[in-house]
């Protein structure tokens, strides 16, 4: 089975929950105590962010490469990177990594295209709902994607890199979220929200939602089980 290369601490909360999902999906699959090998990169998330918030594209993917190369050193067969926002510059690194990579966008288009969903709302960091990196490859497939307010992209923002990035999840602040939901149901009539960050379905549990949640860790670690299956 090919060995699973994961640039991960982005953050390491979501990490971990890659990591359980993966070994949950083998030990169901397999009956067994077998399991793929996984080697994990956990990186500096304020690397990223200080890339991101400088807009240094080029310095991003570059750093980037740099992980999936040491991926490829240690041993890994293929690689995907565990967060969402860092695919703002996935096609760069796709065009030179020395490793098969799994886009978690392009994961979550096919599960939303599986369920027919036609309008889809987008929360993650402020970053990956300002840029169109999700919006563009969506269109691409007559899917329209819309995010929230300026206001409440400011709230997710904030709350992220103050609470749950760190593992904290305050009740007051799923409830807000959930809120932030319903409102752009009410606005935009959506099918569906792609939960566009790795730490938000920690929070949100799609029965307390009005309209279902694209869990997209669920989603990235389907695929990333399915390409070991294939390759077995």
């Amino acid at each position: 089975m090919q060995k699973i290369g994961i640039i991960g601490g982005l953050g390491p909360e979501a990490t971990v929950d890659y990591y359980k999902r993966i070994m949950d999906f083998f030990h169901e699959h397999n009956q067994s105590l077998s399991t793929p090998e996984i080697i994990i990169y956990s990186v500096d998330i304020a690397e990223l962010f200080e890339l991101v918030t400088e807009q240094r594209w080029d310095a991003l993917a570059k750093w980037l490469i740099n992980k999936v190369v040491a991926l490829e050193n240690a041993g890994a067969d293929f690689a995907v990177i565990s967060a969402n926002t860092p695919h703002i510059v996935f096609d760069q690194v796709q065009a030179q990594s020395p490793l098969p990579l799994i886009s978690i966008v392009e994961a979550t288009l096919e599960a939303t295209k599986l369920a027919g969903f036609k309008t889809v709302g987008l929360l993650g960091t402020q970053f990956t709902m300002q840029s169109n990196f999700f919006g563009d490859r969506f269109a691409n497939e007559n899917i329209t994607v819309v995010v929230p307010d300026d206001h409440e992209q400011q709230y997710i923002q904030d709350k992220l890199v103050t609470e749950i990035e760190l593992g904290i999840f305050n009740e007051a602040t799923r409830q807000e979220l959930l809120s932030i939901i319903t409102r752009t149901k009410n606005r935009n009539n959506i099918d569906a929200v792609i939960l566009g960050c790795t730490e938000l379905p920690l929070i949100l549990n799609e029965s307390a939602s009005e309209v279902p949640l694209l869990n997209t860790t669920a989603i990235h670690v389907a695929a990333i089980c399915e390409h070991c299956m294939r390759h077995f």
